[in-house]
């Protein structure tokens, strides 16, 4: 009596793979390209990084530094308005306002002790 020994699937040789999904290459997702040859324009750096963070410092500590950042903050404005679009712009704005309110409250604060 000979007894047939079934063999465990992965041991099969039918010839097909099993557990592997079937690709149908037709109907592939079509890759998309974003943005073909177009970057962003190379613009001038600035220091409005610089000036917006001596302005904060003149607010909060330091007054005579406000004056240091207005001076940076309008070369950083002077190069920003030439170049539309540029992203240091708004910074450059923020640390020239900034900077003014500082000098503004710094004078404020010296008069009374000048002349108190």
């Amino acid at each position: 009596m000979s007894e047939e020994v079934e063999k465990p699937w992965w041991e099969e040789d039918s010839g097909e793979l099993q557990g592997q999904p079937s690709v149908i290459v037709d109907n592939a997702p079509q890759q998309i390209f974003v943005n073909q040859g177009m970057g962003m324009p190379d613009f001038p750096t600035t220091a409005a990084g610089v000036a917006l963070g001596i302005s904060i410092f003149g607010l909060v500590c330091c007054g005579p530094a406000a004056i240091a950042s207005l001076v940076i903050a309008m070369g950083a404005l002077e190069v920003t308005n030439t170049h539309l679009g540029h992203p240091d712009q708004g910074m450059a704005k923020a640390a020239q306002v900034i900077s003014i309110i500082a000098i503004v409250w710094f004078v404020v604060q010296m008069v009374p002790v000048l002349f108190g």
